[in-house]
């Protein structure tokens, strides 16, 4: 039986059912008919995937994380991003998933965007190739995509209700042009349409967005799903173009898509068209999932995340003292040279296997370091004793190395940033290590540009984003010169938000 005989074959509910999710990850399935469920999963650097039997969505299964969207972009490089989803993608196999929910290629409209670690780049053709290359390697593993948040999610504030407006013209030349690049050369099994409205009207019932552009002019060729709890009015949804509901309603909207059919306000024929559209790929995963998955190799996917991180950095500055000096005395200070920030917070936070850290790596490669904590690496804490300790140490080396960045209470899905400053501890430690070693070098892990007003008293700043579980290894190639640094910024960094 063909998808269309299959469904001539559904009763009305259970054509509506299938626009909804059966719980928080999966499809819902029609036995009668051989219809299966399938899994969607987290995320866009690495799999968040529920562990069976949990009725925790955050309890996740142990994956490697990959260097965030932000810095992946500083590569500049597709054949990277397509490495990393075949990576992404043979996990997903290995794991029983068949549609893992990224890329997330929103505009970065703003340095106070709250996700827009998760997002590549300010420039929409930067942003459209890394996307398309991300896509292919996912999808080459046989596994598909749901590139994300359709379309202008450029805030966090009030992401529920907030409308981006607009000309037709700056939706077209900036915010449409990096879903449009992906769609047209990859063709992503699904899309996901964002939370917000685009000119007052809800992404999730725009047919502007998810038929005339989407399907008509670009020729999208799989279904379009909500964002988790993005649907407003469900029956506009579906007349829109928007298929799937994520998750579930537990039955309320389905009802109420029936109801609509009913009484006329519904086309059957609309109605049938997302069935079909989200049957076609069902059946595209259920055929993939047939064939052998391969053996879930953590230990091997975590070389490929450090590997990547090292074409992810950025040398933002350099006086001429790195690379370090094999043999020479440094010191290392700040909470994250032991403890790093990798990844950003929210729907894509990842239970890694391990994380390495650079002060661990200087240590196994027997370089001459010593640490002082100076400040932690989760709050904003300045204790005076901690920092004479450590602008003594730094005095004494030949170098001092400044592990610095954002605490993930700083920057996070659901809220966006208030400034761009670091953590005032960090800001004033570096002032004062600066201040008595010229030698200073600056190590950044964040999400999003911040302020440097120490800029002009350090010697160097390297900027690592947030490269994923292997950022520890990868800063330590970068610093003592066994990697060169060739990542370029992919978005502004103003030196003061009032420049924004």
């Amino acid at each position: 039986m063909n998808v269309e005989e299959l469904v001539s074959a559904l009763t009305l509910e259970e054509k509506a059912g299938l626009c909804s999710g059966a719980d928080f990850w999966h499809t819902k399935a029609v036995e009668r008919l051989g219809i299966p469920a399938i899994k969607v999963s987290d995320g866009p650097h690495g799999l968040r995937t529920q562990k069976e039997g949990s009725t925790d969505p955050n309890d996740a299964i142990e994956a490697v994380c990959f260097p965030a969207g932000c810095a992946a972009a500083a590569s500049f490089d597709p054949a990277l991003t397509r490495r990393m989803g075949a990576a992404l993608g043979r996990e997903a196999r290995a794991s029983g998933v068949q549609v893992l929910l990224g890329p997330a290629v929103n505009i970065k409209r703003s340095p106070l965007c709250g996700r827009n670690f998760e997002y590549y780049s300010e420039d929409p053709y930067l942003a459209g190739e890394l996307a398309a290359g991300f896509i292919q390697g996912v999808q080459s593993e046989g596994v598909g995509t749901s590139i994300k948040h359709f379309a202008a999610n450029s805030q966090e504030y009030r992401r529920m209700s907030a409308s981006s407006d607009m000309t037709e013209r700056t939706l077209r030349e900036i915010y449409l042009p990096a879903f449009e690049t992906a769609v047209k050369k990859s063709q992503p099994w699904t899309v996901m349409c964002s939370y917000n409205r685009v000119n007052d009207v809800f992404a999730s019932e725009n047919r502007m967005l998810l038929t005339d552009i989407l399907r008509t002019e670009w020729n999208f060729k799989g279904f379009v799903m909500s964002d988790w709890g993005a649907v407003a009015d469900r029956v506009k949804g579906v007349a829109a173009g928007l298929d799937l509901e994520m998750p579930g309603s537990g039955g309320v909207n389905d009802a109420k898509i029936v109801a609509a059919v009913k009484a006329g306000t519904l086309s059957e024929a609309a109605l049938n068209k997302a069935v079909i559209r989200i049957l076609n790929i069902v059946f595209r995963a259920a055929d993939e999932a047939a064939t052998p998955a391969p053996e879930l190799d953590l230990k091997g996917d975590h070389t490929i995340a450090a590997e990547l991180a090292k074409e992810c950095a950025v040398l933002l500055q350099n006086r001429g003292v790195l690379p370090l000096k094999k043999g020479s005395k440094v010191v290392y200070i700040g909470g994250f040279a032991k403890t790093p920030r990798y990844q950003g917070g929210g729907s894509s936070h990842i239970n890694t296997i391990r994380v390495d850290s650079a002060l661990e790596m200087a240590e196994s490669h027997g370089r001459r370091v010593s640490y002082v904590e100076g400040f932690p690496a989760d709050l904003d804490q300045r204790e005076e004793e901690e920092f004479l300790r450590a602008v003594s140490a730094a005095a004494e080396a030949d170098a001092a190395v400044i592990f610095a960045g954002l605490p993930e209470s700083f920057e996070s899905e659901g809220f966006d940033r208030s400034h761009m400053r670091l953590p005032e501890s960090q800001n004033n430690l570096i002032a004062r290590v600066a201040a008595v070693q010229k030698n200073t070098v600056v190590v950044l892990h964040t999400g999003s540009p911040v302020e440097c007003p120490w800029a002009n008293d350090v010697n160097a700043v390297l900027c690592m984003y947030l490269g994923g579980e292997g950022v520890g290894a990868a800063a330590d190639a970068l610093l003592w010169g066994d990697a060169n640094p060739s990542g370029r910024l992919p978005e502004t960094w103003p030196l003061r938000l009032e420049d924004t």
